[in-house]
C-alpha cells in the first residue's frame, strides 16, 4: 500500500492510496493509534470513492462512531482505467435496460466479473487497512447501495471480516444466490418507486438473505433519493453491532 495524499479537518484524517493499481481512500480520527472497528464503503454506478455523499458520510462515521472507513474505485470509476469487459456489461445494460429487454446473459457476465476480479481486490484492501496500526483488526462493516450493493452481497457471503452490513437498491436478479449464504445482521433500503429496479426484485433479495436479523427500511421515491435521515440509522446500526 503507497500513500499518495494526506489531509485533515475537524479531526478527520484523510489518506489516499494505492494498493497495487487500486486507488482508494481511508479516512480515520486524527492522531489516534488504536484498533477500531473498519467500514467498507461501495460507491453506487457512475460515481467513485470521493463522491461528496462517499466523503459526507465517512466522515460522520469517522467524527461521530471513531471508526476507520476504506473506499476504492470500482473497475471503469473514478481513477481506474477502463475495464474493457465491465463497461461492455454496463453500456449493454443501460440499452437493454431502456428498451425493456431481457437481462439474464448481462447478469451472468456481471456476477462472474464481480466473484472473479472484485471480491478478491476488496479482501486485498481489507487486509492492508487492517495491518496498519491506527485501524488494526477490528470487527469489519459493509456499506453499499446500488452498485455497492451488487458487488457487497457476495464480498459479505465470502469475507468471514465482516459482521453487518447496510445494502439496498439492489435486486435479487443480480444477488439471491449470494444472499442466501450472508448470515450477518442486515440493514436494507429500497425505494418503493425505484424506477432502475423492480420492487418485487428488491424484496425477493431482502428475503433471500439467511441473517436471523434483518430489517427492511422502504421509502417513497425513486432510485437516487433515499432519505437523509437514513443515514441516522446507518449509523446507529452499526455502533450497535461494531460497538
Amino acid at each position: 500500500m503507497r500513500f499518495t495524499s494526506e489531509e485533515s479537518s475537524d479531526g478527520v484524517f484523510e489518506q489516499t492510496f494505492l494498493l497495487g493499481d487500486i486507488p482508494g481512500v481511508l479516512w480515520t480520527p486524527r492522531g489516534a493509534g488504536r484498533t477500531r472497528p473498519l467500514i467498507a464503503m461501495g460507491h453506487g454506478g457512475g460515481q467513485h470513492k470521493k463522491a461528496p455523499d462517499m466523503v459526507d458520510r465517512a466522515r460522520r462515521f469517522v467524527g461521530e462512531c471513531g471508526f476507520a472507513v476504506v473506499a476504492v474505485d470500482a473497475p471503469s470509476h473514478g481513477d481506474r482505467p477502463n475495464h474493457e469487459e465491465f463497461t461492455r456489461i454496463a453500456t449493454e445494460y443501460e440499452a437493454r435496460l431502456d428498451a425493456g429487454e431481457g437481462l439474464a446473459p448481462l447478469i451472468a457476465s456481471f456476477q462472474a466479473l464481480v466473484v472473479r476480479q472484485i471480491v478478491p481486490e476488496w479482501q486485498a484492501v481489507l487486509g492492508a487497512v487492517q495491518k496498519l496500526s491506527h485501524v488494526g483488526t477490528g470487527p469489519v462493516g459493509y456499506w453499499g447501495l446500488s452498485l455497492g450493493c451488487v458487488i457487497g452481497v457476495p464480498l459479505i457471503a465470502a469475507e468471514p471480516r465482516v459482521r453487518a452490513a447496510v445494502l439496498g437498491l439492489g435486486g435479487a436478479e443480480v444477488s439471491a444466490e449470494a444472499a442466501t449464504q450472508t448470515t450477518v445482521p442486515v440493514e436494507f433500503l429500497m425505494q418503493w418507486d425505484d424506477e432502475r429496479v423492480p420492487r418485487p426484485q428488491s424484496l425477493a433479495l431482502f428475503d433471500a438473505f439467511a441473517s436471523t436479523e434483518k430489517t427492511l427500511h422502504a421509502n417513497p421515491g425513486k432510485h437516487g433519493e433515499v432519505p437523509a435521515f437514513e443515514r441516522d440509522s446507518t449509523l446507529r446500526f452499526f455502533a450497535r453491532h461494531l460497538g
